[in-house]
């Protein structure tokens, strides 16, 4: 199945027209603004929860990504502290989280996953400043940037002593999922002594966070990890499924035992606001979805239980306002999971070597995120919302995303894979250059494909530090296998 490239559109007029074709009602603007006029160059303020009040300087966030590179013992390596300088150099002002970290080793989505332990603290202090000193150099004042550190157990996915083999740790036995992955009919379900306990390995984990100068925690409810297992637990009987209620208490006590070890510590939540069913490579190669005999499905938060390939933000609404109700106010929204329905999480032209090719142009999952987010923005005005899946639209990105600042429907643009390809791709817009169109993320997912098949993180089609390492020509041949 074929779709047009975005680099085919010559205007903002010809893109929409495309959207037209599509019946997609999705805002972009015809010319991008640079500083201090631009909707993107605006600060955001946000009360923080000691009292005082952070001064975020622009509107572009830098989403946390799962490295896979750091030690054996979750150390940063030098190819971790490069990717954190750049991301001081991009010119965004909020960095949400910059990484996936493990908060205990069983917990890791891979062997050289960061990990957050006494032993590693100095490391991850020297990341941070790393971050710090770069944008320092490049612009000067860091008293507006704000760095979280994103706090993540992987459950499901959980590869802590292989890069090939899952030791998964699991609140319920999912029907599709367990098939996919080879999880057995018997494995043991994650207990509610052993949920306590993460809890208290969560909590020290920020203590040490805010000990070494992140100014908040992500408590990561994302992409099918642990955290976000418990909001479509529906099936797992005692006090962490079921209900609403039972579905966010591990939040819940999680925010509290937070509150308790680092008092005055920001908080932030990384949501997949909707999930869809499992989809899986059809005899085209495209994506389909998998089949489950019964009604509704109760496997997916944020989806329809009748049609669960459709979204139903009524539970993502009631997350973000007990969210509110525990005086949060930092959300950073994003869809589904890499691991088994990537075209709504991150939209793609070439899908990595284990997925499927796009069963929808890439454009319909862009505009589906966000106008998720949209929605929920102005449902909750009062919360600081960061919106995700804008790296497709490649050189249309600005303009999107000016006019989604523009109209209130997000407070900060995300940029994940594109600030591997294009680190600078902020600040040129800020400066009005104009982008530079070969550095942009075209969406090959190299940078997924890669780690998959046990190699580092990194843009290896754009980035020359990685198109000289020997990894490069093993995935070329991989993929003309």
């Amino acid at each position: 199945m074929q779709f047009p490239k975005i680099a085919s559109f010559k205007t903002p007029d010809a893109l929409r027209a495309r959207l037209r074709e599509l019946n997609l009602d999705l805002e972009l603007d015809n010319a991008v603004l640079a500083a201090p006029e631009s909707p993107l160059a605006q600060p955001v303020r946000v009360p923080r929860a000691d009292g005082g009040v952070f001064q975020i300087g622009n509107r572009f966030c830098i989403l946390p990504m799962e490295g896979w590179d750091g030690t054996p013992d979750g150390r940063p390596s030098s190819l971790t502290a490069r990717r954190w300088r750049r991301f001081g150099e991009s010119g965004a002002k909020l960095i949400w989280g910059g990484e996936a970290v493990a908060v205990r080793h069983d917990g890791r989505a891979n062997p050289n996953q960061l990990m957050i332990n006494d032993a590693n603290l100095k490391d991850l202090a020297w990341l941070r400043d790393e971050l710090l000193k770069t944008h320092a150099r490049d612009f000067g004042a860091t008293n507006d940037l704000v760095i979280g550190l994103q706090l993540t157990h992987s459950g499901r996915f959980a590869r802590p002593n292989s890069k090939t083999a899952l030791e998964p740790k699991i609140l319920y036995h999912h029907p599709l999922l367990d098939r996919k992955f080879g999880i057995a009919p018997d494995y043991p379900l994650m207990s509610d002594g052993e949920i306590d306990d993460l809890i208290d390995d969560f909590a020290r984990a920020a203590r040490q966070a805010q000990q070494i100068g992140f100014d908040f925690v992500d408590l990561k409810h994302c992409h099918g990890y642990l955290g976000h297992e418990f909001l479509s637990a529906y099936t797992r009987p005692g006090p962490y499924g079921g209900s609403f209620e039972n579905r966010t208490r591990f939040l819940r006590n999680l925010v509290q035992a937070v509150r308790r070890e680092a008092p005055g510590l920001q908080i932030g939540v990384r949501l997949s606001a909707f999930d869809f069913v499992p989809f899986k490579k059809g005899p085209d190669g495209v994506g389909q979805p998998e089949t489950l005999a019964g009604n509704d499905y109760r496997y997916a938060f944020g989806c329809d239980p009748r049609d669960p390939t459709r979204l139903d933000l009524s539970e993502a609404a009631q997350f973000l306002r007990l969210l509110r109700d525990l005086d949060i106010r930092l959300v950073c929204l994003t869809a589904g999971s890499p691991y088994y329905n990537p075209h709504i999480q991150r939209p793609a032209a070439f899908p990595p070597s284990d997925g499927y090719l796009p069963p929808e142009d890439p454009l319909i999952g862009v505009a589906r995120q966000i106008h998720a987010t949209a929605t929920l923005k102005k449902q909750f005005p009062d919360l600081v919302i960061v919106g995700s899946g804008y790296t497709y639209l490649q050189d249309y990105l600005p303009h999107v995303g000016q006019a989604q600042a523009r109209l209130g429907n997000v407070d900060f643009i995300g940029l994940g894979r594109m600030v591997l390809a294009y680190p600078t791709l902020p600040a040129d817009v800020l400066r009005g250059r104009g982008l530079n169109t070969k550095q942009l993320c075209r969406t090959f997912s190299d940078c997924t494909t890669a780690p998959r098949n046990g190699m580092v993180s990194g843009c290896y089609p754009l980035d020359p530090f990685f198109k000289a390492r020997e990894e490069n020509e093993r995935l070329r041949v991989l993929k003309r296998q």
